[in-house]
């Protein structure tokens, strides 16, 4: 089986999270069932049902999270031979070619992948097209927004 590469932050946070989801959220979800069951009806308890959906996105998710925990390859980045190549786990300073906009992105596993927060997956567009370069080259990314080209102007491993 293809093993699932994590951060090793990104391994703390999946097990934090596994943490809430046990032993804070579902004792809670179990309660909400037990209290809409006693409600009465069943086919028209609204509430026993949305608490019995919750139930079903929270019990995936505990699958989803303990399966990548379990098939983990966690890279420790600041163990990593820290050169000026881009690599799993580092950070990546850009500048877009043509906007001269700067952004930051740590390459980090599919599961802990979040936008928001500046992470982005190994198997994305820009990802992919970055890993293997080094700080001062160019690199074109063809994302589905369109054709991208950005300057690496620094790797960070932290």
């Amino acid at each position: 089986m293809n093993q699932i590469p994590l951060t090793a932050e990104g391994a703390e946070r999946l097990k934090e999270e596994l943490k809430e989801l046990k032993y804070v959220r579902r004792p809670k979800v179990i309660e909400a069932i037990a209290v809409a069951r006693d409600h009465g009806d069943l086919k028209e308890n609204a509430e026993y049902h949305a608490a019995r959906e919750e139930q079903g996105f929270m019990e995936g998710r505990i699958a989803e999270v303990e399966f990548a925990l379990t098939n983990a390859q966690i890279i420790d980045v600041t163990r990593l031979n820290q050169s000026e190549r881009v690599v799993f786990g580092c950070t990546v300073d850009l500048i877009d070619v043509e906007s001269e906009e700067q952004v930051s992105y740590q390459i980090v596993g599919d599961i802990e992948a979040d936008i928001s927060l500046y992470r982005i997956a190994i198997s994305s567009p820009i990802a992919r097209a970055l890993i293997g370069k080094e700080k001062g080259e160019d690199v074109t990314v063809e994302a589905p927004s369109g054709v991208r080209e950005y300057e690496i102007t620094a790797v960070h491993y932290r």
